[in-house]
């Protein structure tokens, strides 16, 4: 006995003393919903971090039931009449309650995939570029600046012209504009309670009227399959003309598919006896999507692939460079480095050589330099000079 008057309880406080409801909904909730869909206004947004939805507030929707409605005054006397009958629609599955979730800015920046603060090791890379391409972009940056000041200018000067009020309209739209923006953003998740309440809750549509154009539509499919059942009895000559034209539509197809075979053939034999070297295609969009006369043009596509080709050069190029970049790719700053380092070092070398052609080269405003140099010449006839 104790048992049993727990479980009553227990079900009192849950809920489950409601009266009972009908299974299947009413004309009358029906035509609500058609009411409420096309009257209170509705926001689409994500529910379950995946789905698109619509959804409505509570109180949007009594107050519209009981203000505008054509049941103001017969169905609905009082906004708890509203609630009641709105809670049943909610248990025929009308549409669900959702709690309204803010989302934050670390859930923002998932969403729209933005990039975090740069690491030490990007930090890095940034400051390996080259002093060139540093150049180019201090020059574009200030390029911008300039171009910057001149529109800031330019502002200024129909700024003055104008009158007070539009200033005082740019600013008032200014701060519309930051408001809009600082209102947060909300995402939507099932609430754990499924009932109607009057609030500012959200209410997901679930349920979808059928537009007209689906049952006009459907009518017509209807009376096509009965017109196509009772094709023996139509008039002779109209059956001749479908015979005709079905003819007509299997020898198209059946001439599609031979093009196809044909083309296939073609290439194949043409491929085998050059070794791969011609392409030969017959009518190279019939099988693309794209539009019915497009597929027949061009008539045909050729491309040759053999050593001397330009695709064939283009291929080769690129694995030489993937390869080289792949061997070389670590390394390549220090060998050179290292070559230089060694050339200047040898005494042979074209840098440290110094011929007597290139010194008469030279204007005579540097003639005494070049007679120092031949003094610091060394005693055994190399001719290279001394550092």
């Amino acid at each position: 006995m104790v048992v049993e008057r727990r479980k009553n309880k227990k079900r009192k406080d849950d809920g489950y003393d409601r009266p009972i409801v009908a299974d299947k909904p009413s004309k009358e909730e029906y035509a609500v919903a058609k009411w409420i869909r096309n009257n209170v206004p509705s926001k689409k947004t994500k529910f379950d971090r995946n789905h698109i939805v619509e959804y409505f507030t509570g109180t949007r929707a009594v107050d519209a039931l009981l203000d505008h409605s054509p049941w103001s005054q017969t169905l609905f006397e009082s906004r708890q009449h509203v609630v009641d009958f709105l809670d049943t629609m909610l248990r025929h599955k009308f549409f669900h309650r959702a709690k309204k979730i803010v989302i934050t800015e670390d859930e923002l920046i998932r969403i729209k995939g933005i990039k975090k603060k740069p690491t030490k090791d990007s930090k890095d890379l940034k400051e390996d570029k080259k002093p060139a391409e540093k150049e180019k972009q201090k020059e574009k940056e200030k390029e911008k600046d300039k171009d910057k000041d001149k529109e800031k200018d330019k502002d200024e000067n129909d700024s003055k012209g104008g009158d007070k009020e539009d200033k005082k309209d740019g600013n008032e739209k200014q701060e519309k504009r930051k408001d809009l923006k600082k209102k947060p953003k909300v995402r939507l998740e099932m609430h754990m309670d499924q009932y109607f309440v009057d609030c500012n809750d959200a209410y997901v549509w679930i349920y979808e009227p059928i537009p007209v154009y689906y049952w006009f539509f459907g009518t017509l499919l209807v009376l096509g399959a009965i017109g196509v059942c009772l094709f023996p009895l139509w008039p002779l000559t109209v059956r001749h003309g479908v015979w005709y034209l079905s003819i007509a539509a299997a020898g198209f197809l059946i001439f599609i598919l031979s093009l196809i075979v044909i083309r296939v053939i073609v290439f194949c034999i043409l491929w085998v006896l050059t070794l791969g070297r011609h392409h030969l295609w017959l009518l190279p969009n019939l099988i693309e999507d794209v539009g019915f006369f497009a597929s027949f043009w061009p008539l045909y596509h050729y491309q040759y692939l053999g050593p001397n080709s330009n695709d064939a050069k283009k291929k080769k190029k690129r694995k030489k460079d993937k390869d080289s970049d792949a061997e070389d790719g670590g390394n390549s700053h220090s060998e050179e480095k290292s070559g230089s380092s060694s050339e200047a070092s040898k005494p042979d070398s074209p840098s440290a050589r110094k011929s007597p052609k290139e010194d008469g080269q030279h204007s005579d405003g540097h003639e005494a330099s070049e007679e120092g140099s031949e003094s610091d010449k060394s005693n055994t006839g190399g001719d290279f000079e001394m550092l």
